[in-house]
């Protein structure tokens, strides 16, 4: 058999995502967060980006109109500014998100200050101290709230005077987390700072004085223990309830009626007062800040009737083309490779600007299309919430399912109800039970709990009741369903509810 070579013309089709593409993917999927710090690394590295964050800024066409002589007579050139279409600076740069396809394998007083809570004497003096002229700052020093840390540390020096155990003392403080505890392991404290565990153990000894009660505890019942002691209300009794503290959690009342020696009323007595304790006392005092959920899309009612649905513009980057300086340095640039250079940060801004405002507009065309969806639920509540899968939206919108889910990943939508992920509303079908319309599984979870909340102690519902109870409404749904719901609601089974229920009751209806 002869082998030749030949020429073949082939014609075929294929996907090709180019960088542009991809790169403008990412921008799709990125949180307003992780979006301000792209823009922020993009502003850094092109000299041809720019933003106005100055308070009080004059809008966008007016900044452009009134000068000339720094920016590009054209409105809106190059600002993200949804009011208007963007116009096409990138050269056909590839920003189109209309066919993506899936990518594979995608105040308590301070006891030791006497100060208000939250404050400390160190705190206080340094305040009084740093106003302008000489004169305190009263707005400042009335919202500041110190942390755990500081507080602690304003009260060393005044318990302990060696220098030796106040060193050990400040290790001891760095170590205590948000919820006032500390690790249970000495032995390997001891070995880091080389001093004998016996010196350690005394400091912390000391350091449990401090306020708030309860702090420096390496386990719960020690917390509890600590507070008990500071209230003068520690005993031997008290002392085998803290021991046996896991028979408490268990609501094991008649074992743990046995180990302490004590009828079922001085038992109930004594667990009162221990659900009057803080079983987490530095969580009263200033601590690591949690960065707050800023919603990208707002819902508000119209006076229609109907919804309006809008950008949160404080989460969209306001970013400009500098043509202006592009145009006086480009007519410096005499190598070829400052020109390349040059051509690449134009290109690579232009995108920017385009990927942003098509980024910008997604978002709103997928908001639009959840709320149109699910319209019951922002009337009525979560009990009306539609079934509802990424599909539905996509073919709403002309689009991609994968662009859908790209969208409502780490995007949040604040509404009359609350705020939301995006995903929230996208939720599973339960068949109802007389052909009629398919209910949310959200739905069918919210009315799960609303059956359990009214419960007593004498009329507890089963899984098998509950499957009874809903099927009776129209909802038809297997037990183990049902089951997996409530287990992942967290909620107890039916055994462990009817215990607590009678718990509660016995100790006078205190949870």
């Amino acid at each position: 058999m002869a082998i030749s070579a030949k020429l073949e013309l082939r014609q075929g089709q294929q996907l090709v995502m180019t960088p542009q593409l991809q790169q403008a993917i990412r921008l799709l999927q990125l949180s307003n967060l992780e979006l301000t710090e792209f823009v922020d690394s993009e502003l850094e590295r092109n000299p041809l980006l720019e933003r106005e964050e100055a308070p009080g800024a004059k809008p966008a066409e007016e900044s452009l109109n009134d000068r000339p002589d720094e920016r590009n007579t054209e409105p809106d050139d190059g600002w993200l500014d949804l009011r208007k279409p963007v116009q096409d600076h990138t050269g056909g740069l590839d920003v189109d998100f209309g066919n993506v396809f899936q990518e594979p394998g995608t105040g308590e007083p301070n006891s030791v200050a006497n100060a208000p809570s939250g404050l400390s004497w160190a705190n206080v003096t340094q305040r009084m101290h740093s106003g302008s002229d000489g004169e305190s700052d009263l707005e400042e020093f009335v919202a500041n709230q110190v942390s755990l840390r500081e507080h602690l540390s304003a009260q060393l020096p005044m318990t302990i005077t060696d220098p030796v155990e106040r060193i050990i003392g400040q290790y001891l403080v760095d170590l205590v987390d948000e919820a006032g505890y500390i690790p249970p392991n000495l032995e390997g404290l001891s070995d880091r700072l080389g001093a004998p565990l016996e010196l350690i153990e005394s400091v912390l000894t000391k350091l449990q004085t401090f306020d708030p009660p309860g702090i420096f505890a390496r386990s719960l019942a020690e917390c509890l223990a600590l507070q008990l002691k500071d209230q003068n209300r520690y005993d031997p009794l008290m002392a085998a309830l803290l021991a046996h503290l896991d028979l408490l959690a268990s609501r094991n009342l008649a074992g743990l009626k046995k180990a302490i020696g004590v009828d079922m009323d001085e038992l109930a007595d004594m667990i009162r007062e221990i659900k009057r304790l803080n079983p987490k006392p530095g969580l009263k005092f200033g601590s690591v800040q949690v960065q707050p959920i800023v919603p990208d899309v707002i819902v508000r009612a119209a006076s229609d009737g109907g919804w309006h649905v809008e950008l949160n513009s404080d989460t969209l980057p306001r970013v400009l083309v500098n043509r202006t300086y592009y145009t006086r340095v480009a007519r410096t640039a005499t190598s070829e490779k400052d020109k390349g250079y040059l051509f690449d940060c134009l290109q690579t801004a232009n995108w920017l600007v385009k990927s942003l405002d098509q980024r910008a507009r997604t978002i709103l065309k997928v908001a639009e299309q959840i709320v149109r969806q699910q319209d019951s639920f922002f009337m009525y509540g979560v009990q009306h919430l539609r079934p509802l899968n990424l599909k539905v939206i996509a073919e709403a919108i002309s689009m991609h399912e994968s662009t859908v889910s790209r969208v409502t990943s780490n995007k949040y939508i604040a509404t009359p109800r609350g705020i939301f992920e995006l995903k929230y509303f996208f939720t599973s079908a339960i068949a109802s039970a007389a052909d009629g319309e398919a209910h949310s599984s959200e739905a069918v979870r919210h009315r799960i709990r609303q059956l359990i909340d009214a419960e007593s102690a004498e009329d507890v519902l089963s899984d098998d009741q509950l499957v009874d109870r809903l099927k009776n409404e129209g909802i038809d749904i297997a037990r183990r369903t049902v089951a997996k719901y409530r287990e992942a609601m967290r909620i107890p089974s039916s055994v462990q509810r009817r215990r607590d229920k009678r718990l509660v009751e016995r100790l006078g209806g205190m949870a």
